[in-house]
C-alpha cells in the first residue's frame, strides 16, 4: 500500500499542467486529491484523463489564510502539493498582485502547515531562481519570488521543523503545456498532431522535463517521512531545441515547425540526479519517449472526443 493511499492531499494550481498531472497520477495511486485553486478550469484534466468532472475541486484563493485552513480542516488534509503560481510575463505585468500569489500564498502554504501539523509538503520553484545569482542569465520577479520562497521553507524549518521538499523544475513539455513562450515545443507538438504549422521562438539547450515525470516527483516528495528544507533541481533530460524538432518530424511525417530566435535566458545543464536519489525514482523519460507519450495522450484523448481539430486549432492560437 501507497504511503499516501486513501490520504487526502491537496493540490494547489492543479488547474495548471504540473498540477493536473498530479492529479491523475495521485489517483492512480489510490490517494484523495483535493483541488484548491480560483479557477474550476478542468480543461487540461480533460484532455489527459476520463472523469475529470469527478475531482473534489475546492475553488480559492491562495491569498486568503482563513479559506485555505478551512478546506484543509474539511478535508483532514494530510499532504500539500503547492503548485499555484503567476510566472514571468505576469508577474511583470503585476508586481504587487503576482507577489501576494508567489510569496504571500506559500507564506499562507507553510504556516497552514505548522498550524496543521502537516508533515508532508512539497512545492515548486523554479529554474529561475538559480538565476538570479551572480551569472548571466535573466533576472526577474518571478525567480525573485521563488528564491524568497525556498528561504522562508528554510526558516520554517530552523525554527517550527516545518519539513518541506522544494523542487526547481525546467522547462515542462507534455500534454497540457499550453501557455507561456516555453509551452512552444509542446504546442508544436499539437500542431503538427494537428496537421498545422508552428514557430518555435528560441532556440539552443533546454532543460526539458515531461511533465509526467514532475508530476510524479512532486508526489514522491510528499510519500515518504522527511526532516529539513530540502531544494533540488529538477532539469530532466537537456536537449537542442533543434533536436527536438528532427524528433517530432522523425514521429509525424510532414511536420512543419521552424526554430527562430535566441536560446531561453536560464539554466540549462545534464540533471545532477540528487532529487532522484533522494526519492529512488527512475530516469527522466527520453525526449523520444516524451514526445511520443505526448502524441499517444493527444490520440486518447481525439478518441474520446476532446481534442477535436477545432478544439487543438482553439488551443494553439491561445497559447501565442
Amino acid at each position: 500500500m501507497s504511503d499516501i493511499e486513501n490520504k487526502s492531499v491537496l493540490v494547489t494550481g492543479a488547474a495548471g499542467c504540473i498540477g493536473a498531472w498530479v492529479v491523475k497520477k495521485l489517483l492512480d495511486q489510490g490517494a484523495k486529491p483535493v483541488v484548491f485553486d480560483l479557477t474550476e478550469n478542468r480543461e487540461r484534466l480533460h484532455l489527459i484523463m476520463p472523469h475529470a468532472a469527478d475531482v473534489v475541486w475546492e475553488i480559492g484563493d491562495i491569498t486568503d489564510y482563513e479559506q485555505l485552513c478551512s478546506v484543509i480542516k474539511k478535508h483532514d488534509v494530510f499532504a500539500v502539493i503547492h503548485l499555484a503560481a503567476l510566472q514571468v510575463p505576469y508577474c511583470k505585468i503585476d508586481p504587487i498582485g503576482s507577489a501576494k500569489v508567489n510569496v504571500l500564498g506559500t507564506a499562507h502554504i507553510l504556516e497552514a502547515c505548522r498550524q496543521h501539523n502537516i508533515q508532508r509538503l512539497a512545492f515548486a520553484s523554479s529554474i529561475a531562481s538559480p538565476a538570479m545569482g551572480d551569472n548571466d542569465y535573466l533576472a526577474t520577479l518571478y525567480g525573485a519570488h521563488k528564491v524568497c520562497g525556498e528561504q522562508m521553507a528554510a526558516v520554517y524549518w530552523q525554527d517550527w521543523q516545518v519539513p518541506s521538499v522544494c523542487i526547481r523544475p525546467g522547462v515542462i513539455y507534455g500534454p497540457g503545456r499550453d501557455r507561456g513562450m516555453s509551452a512552444a515545443p509542446t504546442v508544436a507538438m499539437l500542431a503538427a498532431f494537428n496537421a498545422q504549422s508552428h514557430i518555435i521562438p528560441f532556440s539552443g539547450p533546454v532543460a526539458f522535463v515531461y511533465v509526467e515525470d514532475a508530476a510524479d516527483r512532486f508526489i514522491g516528495a510528499v510519500s515518504r517521512e522527511i526532516e529539513d528544507a530540502h531544494v533540488f533541481d529538477m532539469q530532466g533530460t537537456e536537449a537542442d531545441v533543434a533536436d527536438v524538432v528532427r524528433e517530432i518530424r522523425r514521429q509525424i511525417e510532414g511536420a512543419n515547425i521552424e526554430i527562430i530566435g535566441n536560446p531561453l535566458p536560464f539554466p540549462h545543464a545534464p540533471d545532477d540526479g540528487a532529487l532522484n536519489s533522494f526519492l529512488g525514482a527512475k530516469a527522466y523519460k527520453s525526449m523520444k519517449d516524451g514526445i511520443a507519450h505526448t502524441l499517444e495522450t493527444f490520440e486518447r484523448a481525439r478518441v474520446r472526443g476532446i481534442l477535436t481539430a477545432d478544439m487543438a486549432s482553439k488551443m494553439i492560437e491561445q497559447s501565442s
